[in-house]
């Protein structure tokens, strides 16, 4: 699985820092999650998904289907 997560935290200027802060984790889960080292719970794939103003599908998606 991928994402865009710090593809759409870069568009809205958000640090990982400002990113983490808002949803309540560590700058390091963002990171991990950015690059592809940890996949978010479906609790905080939601919450990323709100906060980043996508839906889910649009945000994490298999690698063969962009």
């Amino acid at each position: 699985m991928t994402n865009r997560v710090k593809e759409l935290r870069k568009a809205r200027a958000l640090r990982q820092e400002d990113l983490a802060a808002a949803l309540g984790v560590s700058r390091q889960t963002i990171i991990a999650i950015e690059n592809n080292k940890y996949n978010a719970s479906l609790e905080l794939a939601i919450r990323l998904a709100r906060f980043l103003g996508t839906p889910v599908e649009q945000l994490f998606y298999l690698e063969d289907t962009p």
